[in-house]
């Protein structure tokens, strides 16, 4: 006869067993909703379709000749972003905690009758100390800057880096963004920052990282 601990233990694996089952289903299901939307020079574009969202997620993969320092770098550079990033048309570092830990502000230039954007976001870059790959998280966050009038405030945005050392000064990225714009905006300019934009992004960063200010840049956090 099993003894209640016995019993608990059983229901327990049970439940884990379950749990993981449906994780690894729903982990498959995402992986196949994204759908490849452009691959020009290396750079692959995909659009899923988010849940009560009119906008779609993106995702960009790519293999980038750099390290991962320097990837790091010129992410975390926010005074450097207007050079790289489509369409910012300013970019403030707020308050930096620390070399791996920041938070800026940005205005996101939109082309008429659209009001521009602008956000607050939160940069984290972590390690995985076995796998070494690195992750930066950027979702946007509320405060630190007024609303400003005539632009709208982006407050439900996250974007992700994650980035895969692949050998000697060569990496594989994987960026990840939803941003909900807010307020009105016509189909075709959704369909520009859907596509268009990441890849000129992943167009611009590759010539941003061969600039000399990144070229021989080694990060403490990232490298140890």
């Amino acid at each position: 006869m099993k003894t209640i601990n016995q019993i608990i233990s059983q229901v327990n694996k049970v439940f884990f067993m379950v749990l993981s089952l449906v994780l690894t289903v729903a982990s498959a299901s995402a992986q196949n909703d994204w759908k490849l939307s452009a691959d020009k020079e290396g750079i692959k574009i995909y659009t899923s379709i988010v849940p009560d969202s009119k906008i779609k997620a993106v995702k960009v993969e790519c293999d980038l000749n750099t390290t991962p320092s320097q990837l790091v770098a010129v992410v975390m550079d926010i005074n450097t972003a207007t050079d790289w990033v489509y369409h910012v048309k300013s970019a403030k570092l707020i308050k930096q905690l620390s070399p791996s830990e920041l938070y800026y502000y940005s205005e996101v230039s939109l082309p008429w009758p659209a009001a521009n954007r602008d956000f607050v976001a939160h940069l984290t870059v972590s390690k995985d100390p076995v796998t070494k790959v690195i992750t930066i998280d950027g979702p946007a966050v509320p405060g630190f800057v007024p609303v400003k009038k005539g632009i709208v405030r982006i407050d439900n945005s996250f974007g992700k880096w994650v980035i895969t050392p692949l050998g000697a000064n060569q990496v594989h990225v994987q960026y990840s963004i939803h941003v909900d714009p807010g307020g009105s905006l016509p189909a075709w300019l959704v369909n520009i920052f859907a596509t268009d934009a990441p890849l000129k992004i992943f167009e611009n960063l590759k010539v941003q990282l061969q600039k000399p200010a990144y070229k021989n840049t080694t990060l403490a956090f990232i490298e140890n």
